[in-house]
């Protein structure tokens, strides 16, 4: 690790904190919001991460099989409608530069989406981007994520 940035400055974790304590009381199912966050960091090559929500993901009982093919979940029959806008809203956004977030993929998350859970899905990939941008920058050590119930 470069810097030990939950140590030096709290004030950020703190911060950061309070992205995900908004997004966790939203109305936002917690199998999507790992999803969303696993894909993120998949496509910002954030191994800390993808294995922190891969860890997370299985403690709440996502299929593994879902898990796996997250990298690939435009091929893939097993994820829902609802689940699909995320993953495609989280992309776009993750890629900002290259995607412009077309109007018709708004259209499509606001066809599963309320306006209430449009935000809070767009703040949860402003926060795993975020947390990747630390774990990446920082060079949190990859395989080292250990679930505050001590599982994975």
């Amino acid at each position: 690790m470069r810097i030990d940035y939950r140590s030096v400055f709290p004030a950020a974790i703190g911060a950061m904190a309070g992205l995900e304590e908004a997004v966790r009381t939203s109305t936002l199912e917690p199998e999507l919001l790992e999803l969303v966050k696993l894909r993120a960091s998949q496509l910002n090559g954030c191994g800390y991460c993808v294995d922190m929500h891969t860890k997370d993901a299985t403690a709440i009982g996502v299929d593994p099989q879902r898990l796996h093919l997250a990298v690939a979940w435009r091929e893939a029959p097993c994820y829902s409608e609802r689940e699909r806008a995320a993953l495609a809203w989280c992309e776009a956004l993750t890629l900002l530069p290259g995607s412009d977030v077309p109007d018709d993929l708004y259209a499509e998350v606001r066809g599963q989406f309320d306006e209430a859970e449009v935000v809070a899905l767009t703040l949860a990939v402003v926060a795993i981007n975020g947390w990747n941008r630390f774990a990446v920058g920082l060079r949190s050590p990859v395989g080292s994520y250990q679930r505050p119930d001590g599982h994975g």
